[in-house]
């Protein structure tokens, strides 16, 4: 009975007090009915905890509560997909009681999605929803490991003899090939673009954009070999990929390639430089050096005539801006026929995400 006692005592003393501290989960982010969206981290040994939100672009201070968590309740926020930070001690880093997180190169974001009424081209809807599926392969051109990620659309599966567009998307600098799903909402936009007879069915290729690496901006010499090297990868690899596995057309009229940041930079000198390959090309917030396209610019007849979309957008607010107003004065000087679309915002996904809306509905036509 003794031994009973003492045991029981320990059980209260130090088993209970653990068990208390695990049965109060961190929930973050809560959204209210109201829009309003609870934050909170537990981070008993920091001095100050912030909350940086894409919805306002500002840095609100949380308050410290019971069993050290630090919360914030910002009220109204908008619909729409955002990223969103803490910033504890000085360190951004994602919120670790949400499995939501912006793939990225070293993530630091992760993801808050509130759904508009009625729903956002980009919100999940109660259509036929195509497939996304995941590859790991051996890259021949790089002698490595690669992943890419495939759209399949609606209905591909059930449907064994039709021969589908292929369309080549890709993820800016910061950012890896899951990105455009994950946090870009690529499926299911064109779920929703396909279901309201918008866009054509179409086979979506995107593969990791950073075949050497990160590469700074400043390292001219560097990111030409990246260039050249995320060329090799996808004619020898990706794109085969997809035609051993999926039904798609050879047809060089039913191929287009797009992307944004970084990856509109690789859309325009991949397209337009290899024309027997795409007819349609895009950028968003993208540029790109005139000389690696300067055959194209030099053949306006020809690139013309090959071309059935050069489709190119940027926010007017956008630190790219000024190279896409000078590709856009050289494309007039030069004849060469293409869409512009200068729009409010600046170099960010809620405008990527308008810009794929509007540039797939296009393609293929």
């Amino acid at each position: 009975m003794k031994l009973h006692v003492i045991c029981c005592a320990i059980f209260v003393s130090f088993v209970l007090p653990a068990l208390a501290q695990r049965s109060a989960p961190i929930v973050s982010p809560e959204i209210k009915d109201d829009h309003g969206v609870s934050f909170r981290i537990r981070a008993p040994k920091s001095q100050s905890v912030a909350l940086r939100g894409q919805w306002d672009r500002q840095q609100v201070e949380m308050t410290k509560g019971e069993e050290n968590v630090w919360s914030l309740t910002v009220p109204n926020v908008p619909a729409g997909v955002w990223e969103y930070s803490f910033v504890v001690d000085g360190l951004t880093m994602i919120d670790p009681a949400n499995p939501a997180q912006k793939p990225q190169r070293n993530p630091s974001a992760s993801i808050l999605h509130i759904p508009a009424n009625p729903p956002n081209v980009w919100d999940f809807q109660d259509v036929p929803h195509g497939t996304v599926h995941q590859h790991t392969y051996l890259s021949k051109a790089l002698g490595k490991q690669r992943g890419a990620w495939i759209y399949t659309p609606p209905g591909y599966e059930a449907d064994t003899a039709t021969k589908y567009p292929l369309f080549v998307l890709q993820h800016g600098s910061g950012d890896r090939h899951e990105t455009w799903v994950t946090h870009g909402k690529a499926h299911w936009i064109l779920d929703n673009l396909i279901a309201a007879g918008k866009a054509k069915p179409m086979i979506v290729l995107m593969i990791d954009g950073h075949p050497l690496g990160m590469v700074p901006r400043e390292m001219a010499d560097k990111r030409g070999e990246s260039l050249k090297a995320f060329k090799c990868e996808l004619f020898e690899d990706a794109i085969p990929l997809v035609e051993r596995s999926y039904r798609v057309s050879p047809d060089r009229e039913q191929r287009a390639i797009t992307g944004l940041s970084m990856g509109g930079w690789q859309s325009l000198s991949t397209g337009m430089t290899n024309l027997d390959k795409f007819a349609w090309i895009g950028s968003f917030s993208g540029a790109v050096d005139e000389n690696e396209i300067k055959p194209a610019l030099d053949d306006a007849a020809g690139t013309n005539a090959k071309l059935k979309l050069l489709w190119i957008a940027c926010g007017e607010k956008d630190f790219l801006l000024e190279r896409n107003n000078q590709l856009i004065a050289t494309l007039k000087s030069r004849g060469v026929n293409h869409e512009w679309r200068l729009t409010p915002g600046d170099h960010s996904w809620p405008i990527w995400r308008d810009y794929l809306a509007e540039f797939a509905p296009k393609l293929f036509r």
